[in-house]
This record gives C-alpha cells, structure tokens and sequence, in this order.
C-alpha cells in the first residue's frame, strides 16, 4: 500500500483531496491507533489506503474492519468480503435516516407524550442505527432532536425540573450532639459499560446483559494476544475439548486470608461463567506452595464457597 511509504501530512492531503477534512481523518487515524491490536497491525496499511481514499468514514466503519480482519487471521484478504463487512460503498441519505426516525417516533409516540424530555431518546438512535447500520451518528441525532422538537415543542418549565423520586430524609447526629438531615436515594442507579442500570441488579443479570467479553475460542481477538502459525489449531482443539462452554479461572495466591478485591474477582470470574452455563476454576496461584499454611488454602475454599 503506498500511503505508508510517504510522509503523513502527504497521507492528510490525499485524504482531504479525496473529501475530508483534517479533522475527520484525523479523528479517524487515532481511532484507528487506538483500536488496532498487535495481532493485526500488518493490515494497518490496508485500512489507512481505505481511509485516505474516502472509502471508509466513520468509526463504525474501522470498528468493522478491525472485526473482520481480526476473525480472518489465516490466508490472503478477501477485499470483495473486507469491504462488504464494513460497509465500502453504502451511502445512507438524510431521507432515508428521516423516513427510519418518523417510523420510530411515531413508535415511542405515546411514551414520549408522557414522559416529554424524561424520554431516553437514546433507545430510538439504538433502534435507527439497527436498521441503517452505516449512517452517519451525528445525523442520526440531529434528526432525533429535530423530530422530537417538532412533536413536543419547546422545553417548558417543568421539563427542566428533575424528574427524580422524592428522596427520603435521614436523621444523623453529629458528634457535638446537633442533627442533619442527609438525602438517600431511593432508587439507586450504577453506570456499567457506560450505561445506566439499576444498581439493584444481580452479578448475573450484569453478567448476561452489560458484560461482553470474547467468545470461546475468540481469545486471539483479545489486546496483545500473540498469534503463532498452532493458535488457530489449538484453539479449535480447545473448543473441541470443552464443546464451546465458557470457562474462567480465580487464582488466589494462598498466603493470606482474602479481601474486598478478591470478592470482586470472585464476583467477576465466578459470575460470568454461571450466568453463561459455564465453569469456573479454582487453582491456587502459588510457585513455592510448600512455604505456604494449609489455614490459608482452606481458609479461601471456605470464603468462596460462602461466597
């Protein structure tokens, strides 16, 4: 690929000769930098001759390259399906993207009537995005905003007034004898992945449904992953072993009693295997294990059963 023999500003100006703007490419390139993985970074020229040239875009656009590239590690590079995979050539116009939203505000009508601003406007960008998978994020929302504008009308008053559930008033004394009141939420929220969740639920709920780790077998996809001419072979040999359950590990080193950490560990190791009929391991990390006291082996097998 001759883009990475030249000098970058001369990449840049072929790519703002092509139609973009130094901004966009550059964007473009750090996500590029930023998502690339060592097993991959061969095709880096690959994806930048695509970048320079116009063909690819936007980030979902590299974020579907580097997926393809990265689930066909062995033999030549299929171009006719690297370009189908993200996207070469597929042009979503602003009608299309307003015809999808129409549909999709018409959908949420009755619930956006009643919660007005309070609606999460993000479920209709997920739902267009789902039927228009290359269009642009930001004229997705500047349709959304326009369209809900146009039904709700401007933001009144009470739009800007917090919705939340009155919170309750809990009475604490202060050492010197007097009273506060402290605020307690009534219904807790957590941030997991970026999105909110009620904090009330389960490590398996969360395991299922916020947590997207690698499939079985898909370990090579993983950052820093060292890929050998055996990987492929082994891993199949692994999937064939296991039949494809999902298999995790909790290593605790056995000299001391576990703590607060290892509970989030145990919570995480254990939980996403249950919550994926998988297994999860207990092996005891230790290289000099006949230094170590038995209390601390059963003390942890105890702690992890309990848990």
């Amino acid at each position: 690929m001759t883009c990475m023999k030249l000098p970058f500003f001369v990449v840049l100006s072929q790519a703002v000769r092509n139609g973009g703007t130094l901004q966009e490419i550059g964007m473009l390139l750090y996500h590029l930098a930023a998502k690339i993985k060592v097993q991959i970074h061969h095709f880096i020229p690959v994806v930048v001759e695509y970048i320079v040239a116009n063909k690819i875009n936007s980030q979902q656009q590299i974020d579907a390259a580097l997926d393809y590239l990265l689930s066909h590690l062995k033999g030549d590079l299929n171009i006719k399906e690297f370009e189908t995979a993200c996207g070469v050539g597929i042009t979503v116009s602003p009608e299309e993207i307003e015809h999808v939203v129409e549909k999709l505000i018409k959908k949420h009508k009755d619930e956006l009537l009643d919660k007005r601003y309070q609606f999460n406007v993000g479920v209709i960008m997920r739902e267009v995005r789902q039927e228009l998978k290359w269009a642009d994020g930001k004229a997705i929302k500047n349709e959304v905003d326009l369209q809900v504008l146009d039904l709700l009308g401007p933001k009144t008053e009470s739009d800007f007034s917090s919705q939340i559930k009155q919170t309750k008033k809990v009475k604490a004394s202060k050492p010197d004898g007097d009273s506060t009141e402290l605020t307690k939420d009534v219904e807790p929220i957590a941030v997991i992945d970026g999105k909110i969740a009620p904090a009330h639920m389960s490590i398996s709920e969360i395991m299922k449904t916020k947590i997207h780790f690698h499939k079985p077998g898909e370990n090579y996809k993983t950052d820093g992953y060292v890929v050998t001419p055996n990987t492929m072979k082994l891993l199949q040999e692994h999937l064939k072993l296991t039949r494809g359950q999902v298999r995790t590990r909790f290593p605790p080193e056995p000299n001391g009693i576990l703590h607060i950490g290892h509970a989030k560990a145990i919570n995480i190791n254990f939980g996403y295997a249950a919550a994926h009929d998988g297994i999860c391991f207990l092996r005891y990390d230790d290289t000099n294990p006949e230094k170590e006291e038995e209390k601390f082996f059963l003390g942890i097998k105890d702690m992890v059963e309990w848990l």
